[in-house]
């Protein structure tokens, strides 16, 4: 592609490919009647979906579409995650925007014979909360979706992402031209600082002040990295990215390049992202080929590649210096700032990093302008942010909201609240870095500020919820665990005094610990979180913190009481028998495996509770009810 002209023409050539999904209407019939199709299905090809076998359902539609005679009429279009997760396989057709969860194989020659060839919609199989007095409604009026504002997330799950052309005729690579034909690198970044974007994967630095730093460094060789290392449990915003739209990331570094002189980009990626791996590597090649990414991009002498940089799932190289160490191909560990990466970062060179999320407001950013960003969001947090719901919520999966949506609105209202009707006990944001957000603070605007306010960050956004059946202290041992399993040792006050933290959450939860252990617990989190090297280790201690400043009564519980009030932590339960209940069926006795009950036929059982292991298998049994535990 030689010149700006190029990507226009082949932008408007493209544009009857995604007009049913864009627009929910008949395609542009003006443009290459090969673009141009009378249904689009989309299936979700992400992580999610495809573990429902949504790649097999694929392969069936398009049979059973080839042998009904509908190939040139049906546009099969294999996207990424929709964002509900928890109704996968997902299948919409288009123009009508019929939305089908939990497909299975057997159902798609119905939805083939009757919607496909004959145009009647499959009502049983839609989701139903798109089903209202008998009328099919739109997607987007529903609880989940209706609140949401899809910046980052807005080509996920409306186009393939294989398919390079598809995301030009949504208009990218257009931002890129944009910068490269009518601004400077000052003005690029300009724009990016005015705009308010603040890094969405951990401490929400300025993106503008950080890419400044390192445009002020001369040098003749900088680097653009991406940390697509997402390595928090319960995390998978950046997967979903590089799942459904790879070429948003590709567009945004090749963006950041330019604005701070750089001509080459790594992005860090773990192994564990089959899927996002496969589909940025295609993006990227699909982009060289085209003349988007190399010499001479668009005939304006900027020079920039991309690569892909495999890591293994250290937690640690999440942390930036880490993350660099490990590029430059050696072991993942940090190192002391400064000289921070914007004077010193891979090989020794000026380099910037930011997370996918991050990138991927980028070229709408430039597109549409720093007021329309900052226009979203909160005073000092602009825009929107992905979050990760799962835990014990109704609707897991992806949600996209503007900054100082208040927790309540993002559980209650597009989460669908608590299973089972439990009562919401807290949520945790920022994974291991983060801390436990209890009811008391579900009014709260979520945005960076705020939460470190309230004891804990935003981090990347995993937000994981728990409900009245969550012991907290074995929540903060939990995290704790993941953070000394992936400390990388070597600093001694996260290699040993996470350690210590761990042994003290060990014995509480056994039972033998002492009050004084509490004190003692503080004291280690707060020495460990002023003198650890890196931001792993400095922030390993806030689950702790947050949950003895929440929940300090079911610590107490637990070593005052030796009781666990939410009957978790096995050394502390007990079973008992209900006499009064009992029948003696002798059920639960056949199930016990160290022989713990006893008792004759037909009359009360009793469980020794002295070889009685607590592994619950009796009361998971027993169909009276009586058998309890406390």
């Amino acid at each position: 592609m030689k010149n700006p002209f190029e990507l226009n023409e082949l932008r408007d050539s493209m544009k009857s490919a995604v007009a049913l999904r864009v627009n929910n209407s008949a395609a542009v019939t003006d443009s290459a009647d090969e673009y141009t199709y009378r249904s689009n299905v989309l299936v979700c090809g992400g992580t999610g979906c495809t573990s429902s076998g949504s790649a097999k359902l694929i392969e069936t539609l398009r049979r059973e579409i080839a042998a009904s005679g509908l190939e040139k009429d049906v546009k099969v279009v294999p996207t990424g995650c929709f964002g509900l997760c928890a109704l996968g396989p997902i299948m919409v057709v288009y123009p009508e925007g019929s939305f089908y969860s939990m497909v299975k194989e057997e159902d798609i020659a119905e939805i083939v014979r009757e919607h496909l060839k004959e145009g009647r919609v499959v009502t049983r199989l839609l989701y139903q909360e798109t089903v209202k007095d008998g009328v099919v409604g739109d997607l987007a009026h529903t609880p989940f979706y209706k609140k949401q504002m899809r910046v980052a997330l807005r080509n996920c799950g409306m186009i393939d992402p294989e398919d390079i052309n598809e995301y030009i005729a949504m208009d990218g690579y257009q931002a890129l031209a944009k910068c490269l034909t009518e601004y400077t690198p000052e003005r690029v970044i300009e724009i990016i600082s005015a705009s308010g974007l603040r890094g969405r994967g951990g401490a929400g630095f300025p993106t503008g002040t950080k890419w400044r730093l390192a445009y002020n460094n001369a040098s003749e060789q900088k680097y653009v990295c991406c940390n697509a290392d997402e390595g928090d449990p319960g995390a998978f915003m950046d997967r979903a990215v590089l799942e459904g739209d790879p070429n948003v990331l590709v567009e945004a570094m090749a963006i950041a390049g330019y604005a701070i002189g750089a001509s080459q980009g790594y992005v860090y990626v773990r192994a564990e992202y089959p899927i996002a791996v496969k589909r940025l590597s295609i993006a990227i090649q699909q982009a060289r080929e085209i003349g988007l990414l190399g010499s001479n991009i668009l005939g304006t002498g900027f020079d920039f590649e991309l690569e892909i940089r495999l890591g293994a799932g250290a937690f640690v190289c999440g942390e930036e210096t880490a993350l660099m160490t490990s590029i430059e191909g050696r072991r993942g560990e940090p190192r002391p700032r400064p000289p921070f990466p914007a004077q010193k970062g891979v090989f020794g060179e000026p380099t910037i990093l930011n997370n996918v999320e991050t990138y991927a407001n980028v070229p709408r950013i430039i597109l549409l302008g720093s007021d329309w960003f900052s226009s979203m969001g909160t005073e000092k947090s602009k825009g929107t942010k992905v979050f990760a719901l799962g835990g014990k919520i109704n609707h897991t999966g992806l949600v996209e909201v503007p900054m100082g949506t208040t927790l309540r609105e993002i559980i209650e209202e597009i989460g669908g609240g608590i299973p089972k009707g439990k009562k919401f006990k807290a949520a945790q944001t920022g994974g291991p870095s983060g801390g436990c957000i209890p009811a008391s603070k579900m009014e709260v605007p979520i945005d960076y500020d705020n939460l470190v306010e309230i004891g804990s960050m935003m981090g990347s956004g995993g937000l994981i919820v728990m409900d009245e059946d969550n012991c907290m202290v074995d929540i903060a041992k939990f995290f704790l665990e993941f953070t000394v399993d992936e400390s990388c040792g070597k600093c001694s006050p996260c290699r040993i005094g996470t350690r210590r933290m761990l042994e003290i959450l060990e014995k509480i939860t056994q039972g033998k610990a002492e009050l004084s252990d509490l004190d003692k617990l503080e004291e280690l989190c707060n020495h460990v979180k002023m003198n650890a090297l890196c931001g792993l280790g400095q922030t390993a201690p806030n689950p702790v913190l947050s949950t003895l400043t929440y929940f300090r009564d079911e610590y107490l519980a637990h070593i005052v009481n030796r009781k666990c009030p939410a009957g978790v932590c096995k050394a502390l339960l007990s079973y008992f028998v209900r006499p009064d209940r009992c029948k003696g069926c002798t059920m639960c006795a056949k199930v016990c495996p160290t022989g713990a009950i006893y008792g004759e036929r037909k009359s009360p059982h009793t469980i020794d509770q002295k070889i009685c292991i607590k592994c619950g298998a009796c009361i998971d049994t027993c169909k009276f009810d009586s058998i309890i535990r406390q």
